[in-house]
């Protein structure tokens, strides 16, 4: 029977120090005095409870608006977006604090918050790329304007890696055509990969499926589409077997040159027959 008491007292007490927290923050945030939300806000903050720091900063930001602890409530108020894994509007509020306190130390820290929020918010390759970009975007811009940051470095390994994944769904999306039997489209995706990634890793592979492409594009035309396509064919083996001399699909590529130069002769006799 004691033991039960005790139990209720506990209880009890328990959940009246839980309803004196949650009234701590609900008292605060009704007083209407922005000295005491700002100073409880920057608590809360500090403390890592970010949600209830954003709704304290968010009702003084106005009442500092022009006096010195603006920039410390704008920079945090941002802070608790990302914090709180909000990044469409953690990038939106950092670049606004960079553009209201231009002159701010912390305006590089802001930049590079504000691309990074983006960098959060890039999907996998399969989605679409929008943040990605303007991750990239972001990032490049904030290399150009502090060439000397020590954040420089990790800008760049965040650039490759976000250019490796539009290389990926670019090569995706060709191979795509290709599966479609789309060939025209498949060498047109594949040949922009080459001009917007020349660095690619995936160079010969690229080019082994123009070829290819190229080849049954040729194959599978009207007879008066064939002439023009089996030369294209012919170029594409050509040049890719002066590239890659010892590839593994050299043999496959060989093939591709050499039934297009038989296809192109028939061609070219039963049109000089006719």
């Amino acid at each position: 029977m004691k033991m039960r008491h005790l139990l209720i007292v506990f209880c009890l007490g328990a959940i009246g120090w839980a309803t004196s927290c949650k009234s701590e923050f609900e008292r605060i945030r009704a007083s209407g005095d922005p000295a005491a939300m700002y100073t409880k806000a920057t608590d809360y903050y500090d403390k890592g409870e970010y949600q209830k720091a954003q709704a304290l900063y968010e009702l003084v930001i106005s009442s500092y608006r022009g006096r010195k602890e603006a920039e410390d409530i704008s920079y945090r108020y941002a802070y608790t977006y990302y914090h709180l894994g909000q990044y469409i509007l953690a990038a939106y509020y950092f670049k606004n604090f960079v553009q209201t306190f231009g002159a701010s130390t912390k305006r590089e820290e802001a930049d590079y918050m504000a691309a990074y929020s983006n960098y959060q918010l890039s999907p996998s390759f399969r989605l679409d790329q929008s943040y990605t970009i303007s991750a990239i975007e972001g990032l490049q811009l904030f290399v150009s304007t502090y060439p000397q940051s020590e954040k420089v470095a990790d800008c760049n390994r965040l650039i490759d890696e976000m250019r490796k994944k539009l290389e990926r769904k670019a090569y995706e999306e060709a191979n795509l055509y290709f599966d479609l039997r789309s060939y025209q489209s498949a060498i047109q995706t594949y040949e922009n990969l080459l001009k917007d990634y020349p660095e690619t890793d995936n160079a010969e592979r690229v080019r082994y499926m123009i070829a290819r492409s190229a080849y049954l594009l040729a194959i599978n035309s009207f007879v008066e589409k064939q002439e023009p396509r089996f030369r294209e064919a012919i170029n594409y083996s050509t040049e890719f077997l002066e590239r890659y001399p010892k590839s593994e699909f050299k043999n496959e590529v060989s093939s591709f040159y050499d039934n297009s130069r038989k296809k192109l002769n028939q061609l070219t006799n039963v049109g000089y027959q006719n």
